[in-house]
């Protein structure tokens, strides 16, 4: 009885993941763009899928607004051509680390391509969904768009605290960010944790390697955190336990950066983060 419970509420998690994807990849606001009836009349139809989003019709001045946005962390949908995004958000541009997933669909919704930050910033994952929404082409032009990434699970816990409490918030934890435990790599925690029982537990009863890392290396990637708390970074000397060991474990499998599947989850004695990395195209 107990196992069907937690099966139903799993599926029931794995449901809302599908139907609000783009919030559990990117955590980002959205905005949906359009400049001419037709594209206004698609993203009204989008926006039916993704309601959290706001819908531009013509924004004045044009390039100013998307340039806003784009700087304030947006991701965005252009129904609009190729060239009018490309020359609107060029001045903008920084780095694909940085830059939040960008789209643009043709008026018709017959085509969606991610534009920028397809690997990094989840665009071309976001393409992929939007795309099977609308029944339309996907047309990715990122080199080696299909390269397999790590992921890796960072879990922080209070010492004691058992594999059963750890294993459950690590599948709740997976089912939103709608991955298997096939898929992840590794689980790993600060170096205070190395000979945390519960951690060791849980990694052996998944099959998975338990890796723990020095403060000075988690350190490198605080930049990347969703939150900073100071009462962990007076505790342990990290601003972050589960965020900083899955970016770290990530960046160390690829040696490319990583970046967060799904932020910091908790419960009273625990708390869980997915990061992943792609690696490096030849």
């Amino acid at each position: 009885m107990q196992r069907d419970r937690i099966f139903r509420y799993l599926w029931s998690l794995k449901k809302n993941v599908a139907d609000n994807v783009v919030n559990v990849v990117m955590n980002r606001k959205i905005c949906i763009i359009a400049l001419t009836e037709a594209g206004k009349c698609l993203a009204e139809k989008l926006q039916k899928n993704i309601p959290e989003a706001a819908l531009w019709f013509k924004p004045r001045p044009f390039s100013a607004k998307v340039q806003q946005a784009f700087q304030a962390g947006n991701a965005l949908i252009m129904i609009c051509a190729t060239g009018i995004a490309v020359r609107s958000l060029a001045p903008v541009i920084d780095n694909k680390y940085q830059d939040p997933p960008v789209l643009v669909l043709d008026e018709q919704g017959r085509f969606v391509l991610p534009l920028l930050s397809g690997h990094e910033g989840g665009a071309n994952d976001w393409a992929h969904t939007i795309a099977h929404r609308l029944n339309a082409q996907l047309v990715m032009t990122t080199a080696q768009p299909y390269l397999e990434p790590v992921y890796t699970v960072g879990m922080g816990c209070e010492r004691g605290c058992s594999a059963e409490a750890l294993k459950e918030l690590l599948i709740s934890a997976l089912a939103q960010a709608q991955l298997t435990l096939t898929q992840i790599h590794s689980v790993n925690s600060i170096d205070l944790k190395a000979d945390e029982t519960g951690l060791i537990a849980l990694a052996e009863s998944i099959q998975k390697p338990f890796q723990t890392f020095a403060r000075e290396s988690l350190a490198k990637v605080e930049h990347r955190l969703s939150v900073r708390s100071t009462y962990v970074f007076n505790t342990v000397g990290v601003y972050g336990v589960a965020e900083s060991a899955a970016l770290w474990a990530a960046q160390t499998v690829t040696a490319q950066p990583g970046e967060l599947v799904l932020k910091k989850i908790k419960h009273t004695k625990a708390t869980c983060a997915v990061a992943r990395s792609y690696p490096q195209s030849d």
